[in-house]
C-alpha cells in the first residue's frame, strides 16, 4: 500500500500586486478576496493544513482574526515560490501547494487530481505538477495575461510562455491551445531548490517562474482541468468574480 504523504497548501500572498494594487484584500461578497481563497482550500479538506505567507500585516491580521493560520515573510521575495521556500524550510512534509491568492474558486476535483500523479506509476520523475485547461477563444490564446503551456506525450511541460504557443504556420493543423492555471503542487525538495538557482534569461523575458524549473531540468507534469481559471488580475475580473459568487449563493 502506498504511504500517504504529507501534503500542506500555502497561499502566497502579495499586498502591493503590480497590475492591481491591493488586489487581495477587496471585497467579494462581504469577505476579502484572500480570504475567499483561503477558506475555498481549507474547505477542499485534502491538506493536513493551510497557510497564508505572506509580506503584509494587513493580510496576515485579516486571515489570523478569522481563525485562519499566517506566516509572515521574513525576507524580500520576487516570486510565490520564493515565499513557500523560505515558509517550508523547517516544516516536516512531502507535498506543498502554492494556491494562487487571487483564485478564490478553488476546484476541489482539481486539486484531487494534481495531488495524484504523486500516487501514480511515473511519480518519481515528477518534480512538481500544475493544471492546465483548454482555450478556444482567439482572445483568451493571445491574452499576454494568460499564460500557455505546451506538453509531451506523457503530460509534462516542455514551455511556458505569454505568446499564443504553438504558433499554427499551417492553419491546416488542429490545434489545441492551454491555459497554465495557477495552481502548483512541489515535492518539499523541488521548492527548496528553487530558492537556491539564480534566473535565466527564459524565465527574465517571460516572467513566469515554472521556466526557472523547466531551465534547471525539473520535470512538472500538467493535468488536464476543464474548469474554468476565474483568476482576479483586473478590476474588471473582480465584478465578474462578484457575479460567480452570487450566482453560487443564489
Amino acid at each position: 500500500m502506498t504511504q500517504r504523504l504529507k501534503t500542506i497548501a500555502m497561499i502566497p500572498a502579495r499586498y502591493e500586486a503590480s497590475r492591481f494594487p491591493g488586489k487581495l484584500m477587496k471585497d467579494l461578497g462581504g469577505k476579502p478576496v484572500i480570504l475567499r481563497t483561503y477558506e475555498a482550500a481549507v474547505n477542499t479538506e485534502l491538506f493536513d493544513t493551510v497557510y497564508v505567507v505572506t509580506d503584509s500585516m494587513v493580510i496576515y491580521d485579516t486571515i489570523v482574526s478569522a481563525g485562519g493560520q499566517a506566516i509572515m515573510s521574513v525576507k524580500e521575495h520576487s516570486c510565490g515560490s520564493d515565499r513557500i521556500a523560505e515558509a517550508v524550510a523547517d516544516l516536516d512534509i512531502d507535498i506543498v501547494v502554492n494556491v494562487q491568492g487571487d483564485e478564490p474558486f478553488t476546484n476541489v476535483e482539481d486539486m484531487r487530481n494534481v495531488l495524484q500523479v504523486f500516487y501514480e506509476e511515473d511519480a518519481a520523475q515528477i518534480d512538481l505538477a500544475s493544471l492546465m485547461t483548454p482555450i478556444t477563444k482567439i482572445e483568451d490564446i493571445e491574452n499576454p495575461n494568460n499564460v500557455k503551456v505546451i506538453v509531451d506525450q506523457a503530460d509534462f511541460a516542455l514551455y511556458f510562455s505569454r505568446a499564443a504557443i504553438p504558433f499554427r504556420r499551417d492553419r491546416d493543423v488542429d490545434v489545441t491551445y492551454f491555459k497554465h492555471k495557477g495552481i502548483y503542487a512541489f515535492r518539499k525538495q523541488a521548492v527548496l531548490d528553487f530558492e537556491k538557482l539564480p534566473m535565466r534569461m527564459l524565465e527574465a523575458s517571460e516572467k513566469i517562474e515554472a521556466i526557472r524549473y523547466l531551465e534547471y531540468g525539473k520535470r512538472i507534469k500538467m493535468v488536464l482541468s476543464h474548469s474554468p481559471a476565474i483568476g482576479i488580475d483586473t478590476p474588471q475580473d473582480l465584478e465578474e468574480a462578484r457575479a460567480i459568487l452570487e450566482k453560487q449563493q443564489a
